[in-house]
Order: C-alpha cells, then sequence, then structure tokens
C-alpha cells in the first residue's frame, strides 16, 4: 500500500464491489477456499449488510419441513410451473436465466434449507402465501405457500455470513474499505484486472441515512478475480423510469423509495464501459401497497403492506380493481392495471377486524417480535388483540391512513389527502355496500370472498392472515379504515449477464476473464432469473445463491 494518505493502493485475490448479502456470502465462501479478500462499498461500515438488513427475511423453499407440517403438498415439478409460468421467458437472452432458474430450483429443493441450518438461521413455523396468482394452473403465482420467514428477518440472515467476513478480517484475509467508490473497471488485455476509484469523506450517518459524496482521495485495487455485487437501481428514480417498459404504462410522477438511496445503479455504466453485457433492464419489480413512512431513514422512505387477502382494493377513482387483482395475488399485474388508470395512487378500505390479523409490514424494523426473536412480543403482536404496534403507529401517525366510525366520515376523510378530490363518493359507496352483501350467504359471485375463504383452509393463514369473512360496514368490525397506496419502487430483474459460475458474459456472448457479479446487479443471477415476474422470498435467496457461485467460482479460479 502507498504511504499517500490520499491514494490507496492495494493488490488482492478477490475484490468484492458491494457488501450486500450477495458480497457478503461470496466474500465469506473465497476466504473460506483461503483467498485474501478486499471489499469495497461506498457507504460508511454501519450499512454492512446492505439492503437485505432491511428485509423481511422471506425465502423460498420447495417442500420443506414446515410446508409439511402444514398438510402443503409442494414438489420440484409443481415450483417448476410456477416459476416458469409466472418468468414468462420469452427473449433470446434469457438462454442464461432459465439455466440459472433451473438451477435455482434444485438449490431451493434440496440444499438451500440445509445450508442455512448448518450457519444458524432459522426459520418461522408458518409458512406464508405470498403471490397467489389467482389465474389458472398455467398462469403466474405460487399454487402453494412457500414464502419462510427467516428468524430474525434480515439481519438473522445477513448475521453469519458477516460474522464470518469479520473473523476472516480479524484473522488479516479480508480487507473492507468503506467509503470507497468505484467509478472504473480495470482492464488488460481484455482481462478484469481490479478497479479504481474514488475515496469518499468519512461520515458517522446511521444505517440507510443517505451521505454526501465529497471525494478525498483515489484507490485502486489488483485482483486476480473482481465481483460485482452493488445492488440495483431502485433508489434512483431517475433510472427506474429510464427503464421504464412500455407494457406497464407510463410511469409514476410520484413515486415512494423502498430501497436506501444507494441503491443506485451507478455500477451499471461501470460494468458495460468494461464490456459486460446488461440484459432484460425493463424487468423490474415495484410495489403498489407502499405507504409514506411516517418516521423516514432515508429520502422518500416507502414502506410496503403485506395484505392480507380481505380488503377492498379501489382504484383512485373508487372503482374495484378487477379480478385477480386483490392484495397480494399479483403485483406486476395490479401495477400494470393501476398505470392505466392515469393515477398514481389507489385504496385500501377495511375494518379494524381486517387490520389487527392480516397487516403486517415489510422490514425488518417494521417487526420488531420476529427480528428481536421476541417470542412473547410475537404472540402478542400476531395473535392478540388490535393491530400490532408498528401498524398502530402508522395508523396514529401515517399520512396515508384515515380512520373513521362510519363510512361517509371515512369517504370526506379520504377526499380530504391530496389526490383524493378524484374519488367519486357514490361509487365508494356503491362498491363497499355491494361486497357486504355477498357475505350473508356462504355461497358467492364475488371472487375476492371466494378465495379469501378458500385462503382459511390453509391452516397458517387461518391462523395469523386471513379475517374470518364479515362485513366492512358491520359495526362490530370497525372502526373503517382507508389507506392511501403510492408505487413504491424496490427491485431490478435484469442486470449483468453470467453463466452458472456467475462469470460475466460479454455482448459476444463470451465470458469476460476475471469479472464475476452475483446478486441484484446480475439478476439475482444469469441477468434476469426471474424473467418477468417474480415469486416472493427468492429475492434475497438469489442473492444467497448467486454469491455463493460467485464466491467459489472466483476462489477457484484465483
Amino acid at each position: 500500500m502507498t504511504t499517500d494518505p490520499a491514494s490507496t493502493v492495494l493488490s488482492t485475490d478477490v475484490l468484492v464491489i458491494g457488501w450486500g448479502l450477495a458480497g457478503l456470502v461470496a466474500a465469506a465462501e473465497a476466504t473460506a477456499a483461503g483467498k485474501r479478500v478486499v471489499i469495497v462499498d461506498q457507504e460508511p461500515r454501519t450499512n454492512l449488510g446492505g439492503q437485505a438488513w432491511w428485509s423481511f427475511g422471506g425465502l423460498f423453499f420447495i417442500d420443506s419441513p414446515e410446508q409439511r407440517r402444514f398438510g402443503i403438498h409442494d414438489s420440484f415439478e409443481l415450483a417448476r410451473q410456477d416459476w416458469f409460468a409466472t418468468a414468462g421467458f420469452d427473449r433470446e437472452e434469457d438462454a442464461w436465466p432459465r439455466r440459472w432458474a433451473e438451477a435455482y430450483l434444485q438449490f431451493a429443493h434440496h440444499e438451500k434449507r440445509a445450508w442455512l441450518r448448518e450457519k444458524g438461521v432459522g426459520f418461522f413455523p408458518v409458512v406464508g402465501w405470498a403471490e397467489r396468482g389467482g389465474y389458472t394452473a398455467t398462469g403466474p403465482g405460487n399454487s402453494v405457500p412457500r414464502f419462510h420467514i427467516t428468524w430474525g428477518t434480515g439481519p438473522g440472515l445477513v448475521a453469519p455470513f458477516q460474522a464470518a467476513v469479520e473473523q476472516a478480517e480479524a484473522a488479516g484475509r479480508v480487507t473492507i474499505l468503506p467509503r470507497h467508490r468505484v467509478t472504473t473497471l480495470t482492464t488488460a488485455d481484455g482481462t478484469v484486472t481490479g478497479a479504481a476509484g474514488d475515496i469518499l469523506a468519512p461520515t458517522g450517518a446511521a444505517r440507510g441515512v443517505a451521505t454526501g459524496r465529497e471525494v478525498v482521495g483515489s484507490f485502486a485495487v489488483t485482483a486476480s478475480a473482481t465481483i460485482v455485487s452493488s445492488g440495483g437501481i431502485g433508489g434512483n428514480h431517475e433510472l427506474v423510469r429510464r427503464h421504464w417498459p412500455a407494457r406497464l404504462g407510463t410511469p409514476p410522477a410520484s413515486m415512494i423509495t423502498g430501497v436506501p438511496a444507494y441503491v443506485d445503479g451507478s455500477m451499471q455504466a461501470v460494468a458495460d464501459a468494461a464490456g459486460a453485457r446488461l440484459i432484460n433492464g425493463d424487468r423490474m419489480w415495484h410495489y403498489v401497497e407502499g405507504i409514506q413512512n411516517w418516521d423516514p431513514v432515508w429520502p422518500g422512505h416507502g414502506i410496503r403492506i403485506l395484505p392480507g387477502p380481505s380488503s377492498i382494493w379501489l382504484d383512485a377513482t373508487g372503482h374495484r380493481l378487477p379480478v385477480p387483482l386483490f392484495p397480494g395475488y399479483d403485483t406486476l399485474g395490479t401495477l400494470e392495471h393501476l398505470r392505466a388508470t392515469g393515477f398514481d395512487h389507489s385504496w385500501f378500505i377495511l375494518s379494524n377486524k381486517i387490520i389487527e390479523k392480516e397487516f403486517t409490514l415489510s422490514g425488518s424494523e417494521q417487526n420488531p417480535d420476529l427480528t428481536g426473536k421476541d417470542l412473547g412480543l410475537l404472540v402478542r403482536s400476531r395473535l392478540g388483540k388490535g393491530a400490532a404496534g408498528p401498524v398502530q403507529a402508522f395508523m396514529d401517525h401515517g399520512a396515508d391512513f384515515v380512520v373513521r366510525s362510519d363510512l361517509d366520515d371515512l369517504i370526506a376523510g379520504m377526499r380530504a389527502l391530496p389526490g383524493g378530490d378524484a374519488l367519486d363518493a357514490d361509487r365508494v359507496r356503491y362498491e363497499v355496500e355491494a361486497r357486504d352483501r355477498e357475505i350473508d350467504n356462504d355461497f358467492t359471485k364475488d371472487a375476492q370472498i371466494a378465495m379469501l375463504r378458500s385462503a382459511r383452509a390453509y391452516r397458517g393463514d387461518k391462523l395469523i392472515r386471513t379475517a374470518t369473512p364479515h362485513r366492512i360496514l358491520d359495526p362490530a368490525a370497525g372502526p373503517l379504515i382507508a389507506v392511501k397506496l403510492h408505487v413504491l419502487t424496490r427491485k431490478s430483474l435484469g442486470g449483468i449477464q453470467t453463466d452458472l459460475q456467475s462469470r460475466a458474459v460479454g455482448a459476444d456472448g463470451q465470458v469476460i476473464p476475471g469479472l464475476y457479479a452475483a446478486g441484484e446487479a446480475a439478476g439475482f443471477g444469469g441477468g434476469g432469473v426471474h424473467g418477468y415476474r417474480a415469486l416472493e422470498g427468492t429475492f434475497v435467496g438469489g442473492c444467497l445463491f448467486s454469491g455463493r457461485a460467485a464466491g467459489r467460482a472466483a476462489a477457484g479460479a484465483v
């Protein structure tokens, strides 16, 4: 290393760019193979673990013990049917993503759970049912519940890999360099030989808080293998709008942000300049159940509601969404429909009885019981009366919540919020009252009511996720609640194309020597393992799988 404090030069076996979950897994694998590793990231060390630390920690398993205990009959064949029907692969460049999908399904069916259990990762016993689809057997969605929540949520999933990296750091095999922003991948004769960039001014900012970009020096790292694990574009609305696909309508004029500001896509152009092939940039995953965080950490901080199936979903004018666009059924189908309305928001209408049973908020910080592994708090918050504490805080302080005792007052409160003047009060009343009339019989033509009754046939949903069917306007179920919903940016489904060893592929289809990519930067594997849509529980799982592949392959090549 040079002695000039404004200029750092290092040499290592493996360079990892980005210390999110994929980067930590890759680094842990490389150090376990006896290699020296340097990790660089543009943020302060408080952000070690990256975006995954903030996650709910949902994982996609196939035919797990948790599923079997709840009487869920899953299989590799059923999961494969669901994955490929949901992904909708239809492009020449989907060749590697298809192979990644096959490999990931095998991983989720066999080794994934045991591998994590060996590292001390546990799982909440009730399996969630996300992305239910609601179409035919060959349509998108999960045919059965597969969403396994990590005991400890995102921090619990990050912990063993962070510990492995920090133990290697203490032993002198890993060097971690915060506030090091890569601006160039260095090359020689077509081989990537490392990276160079800016050293940013130190900061004591807390985790997730946006940081400055004052440059105080430069650095260069020479490496035999370089792994890009720098995440996606969800914190950069300019890039989200630039890549927004026409099939989803016009991009929203107003969005809230489901990831920290550092998820800025800055490494895309850097990787492209080094010859990496970026594919499927128009495939992305954003939610339509976003709410403004009343206690934000990063700019425009939004939280996603993980809803059960009972809330009435209305567009901005008050018209109910069509079948099967019910809460929790088809994320991108709902986004596409709502973009065609000409408005950037929609509404949930529900009862207090529904919110106390069905509302969970995404994010480690919004689930202190699961994140803190607090059994007592978990029982009180999930099975007790009233909304869970974090949900109640949004009801009390959130800008998007309206709580009233009767429907007329509720509608007036909705119309008083920004954009609420688009709401047709008569239409809202008509939709709610018509839905309630269907509840009086055990049979119904209302598909949502039929689906929520079907959901309660699954013990997990009946226990903690689906309220007993009732009239929304029943005073005994009140008060009434309306929630204004926003588009919430989240995931990039495309990225750097890679082969099954996470080696970056160039425009000519050939592997770029010395360059690897993992996690969201690689579309969670291959440049787009999810295709057009995801089955949920597959994002942090994709970071695990591709990070492991990259770390092992890079170590094996050095």
